[in-house]
This record gives structure tokens, C-alpha cells and sequence, in this order.
């Protein structure tokens, strides 16, 4: 026999974010990338990249909202929790300086010139 009978089977397809070990989508974010016309090539390792920080970014906003979340004793995260979150964290709130965030109030601060004196009674009393 000279082995025509036998099939080589196809190894199963896989996407491009499992081979990177990613959640977000490589392909979607190509084809954003091409669609953008940021460049007139993009190269096979740029939307992996950039996939991967995002990624990254998510996780990290998501991990600091969700303490936020606990800190109020809630369940879900809301937009106020994700305020929280970035404005706390010095690099995030970089990053994000002229993002309005809907729903997501002020950090609470309340003014030293507004906050009442202390009296000599208190030192008085030591």
C-alpha cells in the first residue's frame, strides 16, 4: 500500500489571542488598526502588542474599581468606583488627565482654610 488511504489530519485552528495567550482580540484589533489608516503596513506583531496593553490596562483599572467596590461594601462596580480607582492612582490619573468620566462625581476633599481653627483650649489642657 502506498498510503493514499491514510488522512493527515488538520491540527485545530487557533486565534491569534490564544497563541498570544491573550483575552482581548488580536484580529479585532488589526483590523482597527488597517481601518485607522494609522500606517499604510502593519506589521503582524503590532496588534498583539497593543491588544496585550490593553489588556493590561483593563485588568489593572478593573483589580482598583473593584477594591473600590468593596471599600463601599457593593457588589458591582459603578462608575463612581471606577473614578475612585483612577484618581487615586497617581500613573492612571495621569493617563486618563482629560478623560471625564460620566457618573463618576469628585474625589471627596475638603479645603485646610476651610476646616475650622483649633482653639488654645485643647493645648491648654495637656
Amino acid at each position: 500500500m502506498s498510503g493514499r488511504g491514510k488522512r493527515k489530519s488538520r491540527a485545530k485552528a487557533k486565534s491569534r489571542s490564544v497563541r498570544a495567550g491573550l483575552q482581548f482580540p488580536v484580529s479585532r484589533v488589526h483590523r482597527q488598526l488597517r481601518k485607522g489608516h494609522y500606517a499604510k503596513r502593519i506589521g503582524a506583531g503590532a496588534p498583539v502588542y497593543m491588544a496585550a496593553v490593553l489588556e493590561y490596562l483593563t485588568a489593572e483599572i478593573l483589580e482598583l474599581a473593584g477594591n473600590a467596590a468593596r471599600d463601599n461594601k457593593k457588589i458591582r462596580i459603578i462608575p463612581r468606583h471606577l473614578q475612585l480607582a483612577v484618581r487615586n492612582d497617581e500613573e492612571l490619573n495621569r493617563l486618563l488627565a482629560c478623560v471625564t468620566i460620566a457618573q463618576g462625581g469628585v474625589l471627596p476633599n475638603i479645603q485646610a482654610v476651610l476646616l475650622p481653627k483649633k482653639t488654645g483650649k485643647a493645648t491648654r489642657a495637656k
